[in-house]
């Protein structure tokens, strides 16, 4: 019987089945997993738990007249009168002011009062006592209303939103924030020990760059809507900076235990030019709210 030879199988031509490649699953494996998944689990849990930015929606808004009174130091005080009367002011312009009523509705809720004179009090003729070159302004410094002060406000609620961490997530990012003064605040010792004591004053930024020396110290509760250019009118005014050799003896003063050390540094960075609050109050709008802008 004739025998044939057949050739051997061609390995090219034969099929090929691809099969995916699975890694067995061993004891040590099984270990390793049951080991890290724990620990995945709750950084994933804290990035979906992270807190919520504030909310800048503007509430309400307020205006506050700058002016300048020119014959103001003519006398040291006022007698009955205040500067809301000055003969002869030299307005600088108007800004307004959009506040933050979701963040903190305490302090917002007080500077509105302070604005329109419901507590007993107002900012209305009261000096701009502080003002830092390319850095911000103060106003609402309590004590005698004769000499340009503000009257403490007897009529206000209790500011709680100053212990308060949730209160002091905005920063002062840019020109025109508006915050309450804690860091800053020169008002008198003696008024700060009073139970009715009642913190009014507030700071704007002038810009031209951020303030974070101020951040986590003071309660932003508000931004400049119209009149930057009234604030920068401010900015560029004058003001008293003591020299080096007058910095060293108050140093000096301060560290002997001489409380006029501290009297002498209330007129240090004070505009040279009567600076005041002719008028503010609140402005009422048919949609007072606008949508978010962080400072």
């Amino acid at each position: 019987m004739a025998t044939f030879n057949l050739p051997p199988p061609n390995p090219i031509s034969a099929p090929h089945h691809h099969h995916p490649h699975t890694l067995p699953l061993n004891r040590r494996s099984l270990l390793f997993l049951s080991a890290t998944l724990p620990l995945l689990t709750p950084l994933t849990t804290s990035a979906s738990a992270a807190p919520p930015p504030p909310d800048t929606t503007v509430t309400d808004r307020v205006f506050l007249d700058f002016s300048i009174c020119p014959s103001y130091f003519l006398n040291r005080t006022l007698g009955e009168s205040d500067l809301s009367l000055c003969a002869q002011p030299e307005p600088l312009g108007r800004v307004v002011l959009g506040l933050y009523g979701n963040v903190v509705p305490i302090t917002v809720a007080n500077f509105k009062s302070m604005c329109t004179g419901s507590c007993g009090s107002t900012y209305k003729g009261t000096l701009v006592q502080k003002l830092l070159p390319g850095q911000f302004f103060v106003a609402g410094r309590q004590g005698r209303r004769d000499k340009g002060d503000v009257k403490p406000p007897v009529g206000l609620i209790r500011n709680t939103e100053t212990v308060d961490s949730k209160a002091f997530l905005l920063e002062h990012s840019r020109p025109g924030v508006v915050s309450l003064c804690l860091s800053e605040n020169d008002d008198d010792d003696d008024l700060k020990l009073s139970p009715d004591y009642h913190n009014v004053e507030f700071l704007i930024t002038t810009g031209p760059g951020p303030c974070p020396q101020l951040d986590s110290n003071n309660i932003v509760f508000g931004s400049v809507l119209e009149g930057l250019d009234v604030v920068r009118a401010i900015a560029s005014i004058p003001t008293y900076i003591p020299g080096e050799r007058i910095r060293q003896y108050n140093d000096l003063a301060e560290f002997l235990g001489d409380g006029r050390a501290k009297s002498a540094r209330a007129i240090w960075n004070r505009p040279l030019k009567t600076l005041y609050i002719s008028d503010c109050g609140v402005i009422k709008v048919a949609k007072p709210t606008l949508s978010p802008s962080l400072p």
